[in-house]
Parts: structure tokens; sequence; C-alpha cells
């Protein structure tokens, strides 16, 4: 199984995402928009493991979620990987109670650490992707203030409640995701 853990946008959520990918390809017609019921926020992509591990992950994030109340986060600002300028993913990266996001990042990546899978050393960035594009794209300062202007609008806070568990299934060029378990998120104070 293809395991990745995750924050879910809730649907109340994506209408303005969808916006925002509307007016993005305006600007840039050849980008692949990210399909609207797979955004997420990725804390750790685990990769091709065996199905056994499912119960060890599932465990992983009910410690992370431990003592940590739900929160917001706010779409803020676009930016890309590996860089704006040369993007080959265009994400939203996210404002408001991030130190949480990163507390349960943390406690993931730990988690991970004790099942010696291999983890992402980059520094992590908490973000949304919402398209992709070839690898030859260049985004120059014309466009760059334009897609500023995309998020000058004031969105509303996304409301995460729990960390889910994913499993990524390849699906005809693309990839279908399903729910595995899902960590509520609460405080035991």
């Amino acid at each position: 199984m293809r395991f990745f853990i995750a924050l879910e946008i809730p649907s109340e959520n994506r209408l303005q995402f969808q916006a925002i990918q509307a007016k993005l390809h305006t600007l840039i017609p050849q980008a692949r928009l990210t399909d609207l019921s797979k955004i997420h926020l990725t804390l750790a992509f685990v990769g091709e493991q065996p199905n056994e591990l499912k119960t060890q992950l599932v465990e992983i994030l009910q410690q992370a979620g431990q003592n940590i109340s739900p929160f917001e986060a706010v779409p803020a600002y676009i930016d890309g990987f590996p860089s704006l300028h040369h993007p080959q993913v265009l994400w939203v990266g996210v404002k408001g109670d991030i130190d949480k996001i990163l507390l349960i990042r943390e406690r993931v990546k730990d988690g991970l650490t004790d099942l010696h899978l291999p983890i992402d050393e980059r520094r992590f960035v908490p973000h949304i992707s919402i398209a992709k594009l070839n690898s030859d794209f260049y985004i120059d300062r014309n466009l760059e203030v334009e897609l500023e202007k995309l998020m000058a609008i004031s969105f509303d806070p996304i409301k995460i409640t729990s960390i889910k568990l994913f499993e990524s299934i390849p699906s005809g060029g693309f990839h279908k995701h399903n729910t595995l378990a899902e960590i509520k998120l609460k405080s035991n104070y």
C-alpha cells in the first residue's frame, strides 16, 4: 500500500480553492489543477509499505494528535516547488495555528523514524498543492504580481479537526485517495 498522512481540507473550504484554481487556470492555461476532492495538507508521505504497517501508522497518528485541540489555518499566499519562478507544483501556504501543524508533523516524523521508515528531511512548509506544471515553466514578475492578487481576498479559516491516514492508489495516470483511518483532535487536559 502507498501510505501518506495528511490534514484534509473540509468541503466547506473547497469552494475558495476552486475559485483560486479557476483564476489560476485563466493566468496559466497549461496548469494541471489538483482535483478538489483530493486537496490536503500533507504531513508525511510514507510511500509503498506492507499492508500490516497500517496498525503502527494509526498508533503514530494517535500519538501525534495527543493533547492537541482542533485549530484553524488560513490560506495566505501562493508559492511553488522547487521555487515560485520555476515551479513544478504551485501551492497555497497557510498562516494561523502553524505551531500545531509543526508539532503534529514532528511527532509523525519521530514515529516514522522509530519504525525505521525513510523521512523527507527537507524543510517542512505547511502547504496545499493546487496545480502542477511542466518543469520548463517560468513565472515572470508580472505573473507573480497576478498570483499575489489571487490571494488578496479574505479567506475563511480551515478548521482542522483530525489527522488522517490515506492510501494512494494509481488509477489511469492519476491517484485515488482512500481514507484508512481518522484520528480526531481533542485536548485531554
